[in-house]
């Protein structure tokens, strides 16, 4: 049995699919684990030693839902209830 071009022709069986979490083909569907994010476990696999995998699921890689706004809140000192003066009156006592 050669290693070459006749071994290729048998690989036709898939190892790995999508991940829920992450969305890569990364899921190995025999272990059940994801080889990219560590799902189904808890906390999403990370390492010092891949600074370029770091770098693409970093905060700031995604929505920011909440913390892009904490610049403008916290320049404001965190006020909440607080209702801005009209235009009119402030533009008036000038």
């Amino acid at each position: 049995m050669t290693k070459g071009t006749s071994s290729f022709g048998k690989r036709h069986s898939k190892t790995h699919t999508t991940c829920r979490r992450c969305g890569k083909v990364s899921f190995h569907l025999q272990k059940k684990v994801c080889a990219s994010c560590g799902y189904p476990g808890a906390k999403m696999r990370r390492f010092n030693w891949s600074e370029k995998a770091l770098r693409r699921r970093t905060n700031g890689t995604g929505r920011m839902r909440h913390m892009r706004h904490m610049p403008r809140r916290f320049k404001n000192g965190f006020r909440e209830g607080t209702q801005a003066k009209a235009a009119k009156s402030v533009a008036a006592s000038a």
